[in-house]
């Protein structure tokens, strides 16, 4: 991977992050959190469009996976967290 894409996938992560936690009406994990839930929102996301048969292309769909992927982890975190 080069470093290009690296910045540009960690910039995804926490974008996604924070949209997702603006989303849920959260109020945000902080930068470094942010990362995290989006790194795991875009896998999450990926895995889930994957099961469906679709696939994102370019970088507003791969932020839009990122984006519904950290969604659905952050509700599973909050399910989790009120049990």
């Amino acid at each position: 991977m080069s470093t290009q894409n690296l910045l540009l996938f960690l910039v995804i992560g926490v974008v996604a992050g924070w949209l997702a936690g603006k989303i849920m009406k959260g109020g945000g994990f902080g930068l470094v959190g942010d990362l995290v839930v989006g790194v795991i929102g875009a896998f999450v996301g990926a895995w889930l469009f994957g099961l469906l048969g679709n696939t994102a292309w370019g970088t507003l769909g791969v932020l839009l996976t990122a984006v519904v992927g950290a969604v659905v982890f952050l509700w599973i975190i909050r399910l989790f967290k009120s049990a």
